[in-house]
């Protein structure tokens, strides 16, 4: 249903009179009103830029009175030196050569001297000739826009800056752990030999895997000339990471060593040792320990016997795989931990190395590295026991090699620093055999 005059009735049952009167004042608006007083500004140019006729919206957003800018100021005047200085380099050419534009982002100068943030869209008028005649110029306020797009790019660049900050944080960060590492490493290689020394009449070889660059490893091992001919040789594991751990592994290494060349029996090396941790660390309230297998392998040359005894306290029985594939462990009961109590008794055990025959030592992160689908299993010396028996008869280093493949396959199941030392007659004895050191 329609009124008089083609204008749709609104839909609705209520405010029909308010209704109409809306509809009424509408159609009162002259043209005019409706360009003095609409919600944007509208300027008409001469094809030179002389404004011809201005709205009273934008003379209100300028400042500015309307003698002043009618016939007396161009568009281009209305402008900032840089809105000015786009206009003429881009702006102006633009608009001849398209004949419009939209949506131009300008700035125009107000009275108060601030500037006003705008959109502009211009349209040249033409004659009926297609001559240029005008230029009509519509300017929409900008400064919220502006403002809002201010505030994204400060966002933007906080963010940036944080980002970058976050970035040369993270570097720093990698360089210091790079440095750490590097420094711990140097300090971890100072713990351990270098190198094995060649021991005529055997073959040896070691690993040493550590669990975290990050953290100074506590197991230790060394091989060294006593008297005569015999070698003594030690592999432990102290409590605790760290720098603590490593002065206790310093402390034992440097006991043992001087234990043995002024009594090499193993088990009085070890109870030189136990005595002096436990003088050294009880006292303070800190009680310091560590767990150690000591031994004396005198090599018998190409038709002696090679004897090895042991003493153990609180370590995992040493294991010989014999020439004829059979392993078995060398049991030392009744050793305890070195350095809790006073007086504590050593486990001992001795045995022949026959030629091919290899004894292997070794720190609790093998036997207790964590297996099975939830990692909650240990590997176990049982396990250990048939590994070694499926390799058995092997040279030390090839027995290191396989132990050194074993544990990677654990990968991250092996939570602990491990230590591994073989020692063998060879099968085919030779005056002298090189010794390998592995370490990583």
């Amino acid at each position: 249903m329609c009124r008089t005059g083609g204008i749709p009735e609104p839909a609705g049952t209520g405010g029909e009179a308010t209704t109409d009167a809306a509809f009424s004042a509408l159609l009162e608006d002259s043209p005019e009103d409706l360009y003095e007083s609409a919600p944007c500004g509208y300027l008409s140019t001469m094809m030179d830029g002389t404004i011809a006729k201005i709205n009273s919206t934008l003379l209100d957003w300028l400042g500015l009175d309307r003698e002043d800018v009618a016939g007396r100021k161009r568009f281009a005047d209305l402008l900032t030196i840089g809105g000015k200085l786009y206009h003429e380099t881009h702006f102006a050419p633009l608009l001849r050569m398209q004949g419009e534009l939209r949506g131009i982002a300008l700035d125009m100068r107000r009275r108060s001297g601030g500037p006003l943030p705008v959109l502009v869209s211009a349209v040249i008028k033409h004659g009926s000739e297609g001559e240029p005649l005008l230029i009509r110029i519509t300017v929409f306020d900008a400064s919220d826009r502006r403002a809002y797009e201010k505030e994204l790019l400060h966002r933007r660049q906080e963010a940036e800056r944080a980002r970058a900050e976050a970035d040369e944080a993270r570097r720093q960060a990698e360089a210091d752990r790079t440095r750490l590492a590097d420094a711990l490493a140097v300090l971890q290689r100072s713990l351990v030999p270098d190198s094995l020394p060649a021991v005529p009449g055997l073959e040896t070889a070691v690993h040493y895997h550590t669990a975290s660059p990050d953290q100074l490893g506590g197991d230790f091992y060394d091989l060294f000339p006593v008297a005569g001919d015999r070698w003594a040789f030690f592999l432990g594991d102290v409590c605790g990471k760290g720098p603590e751990a490593a002065s206790l592994t310093s402390l034992t290494r440097y006991t043992l060593r001087a234990a043995a060349h002024h009594d090499p029996d193993p088990a009085s090396a070890l109870s030189t040792l136990n005595a002096v941790l436990h003088e050294r660390y009880t006292g303070d309230g800190n009680p310091r320990y560590c767990t150690c297998i000591f031994g004396i392998v005198e090599p018998g040359g190409e038709h002696g016997r090679t004897v090895v005894r042991l003493a153990s306290g609180g370590h995992p029985p040493a294991l010989v795989l014999r020439t004829d594939g059979r392993a078995e462990y060398l049991p030392t009961p009744g050793g305890l931990l070195i350095g809790v109590v006073p007086g504590a008794p050593m486990g001992t055990a001795e045995t022949v190395l026959a030629p091919g025959d290899t004894l292997v030592l070794y720190t609790d992160g093998l036997t207790e590295a964590r297996i099975g689908s939830g990692r909650d299993e240990l590997y176990g010396e049982d396990a250990l026991h048939a590994f070694a028996t499926e390799h058995a008869p092997a040279a030390p280093r090839e027995v290191i090699t396989a132990l050194t493949g074993l544990l990677e396959g654990f990968g991250d199941g092996l939570d602990d620093d491990t230590a591994l030392l073989a020692l063998g007659v060879p099968a085919a004895p030779s005056p002298m055999s090189p010794a390998t050191s592995h370490t990583s």
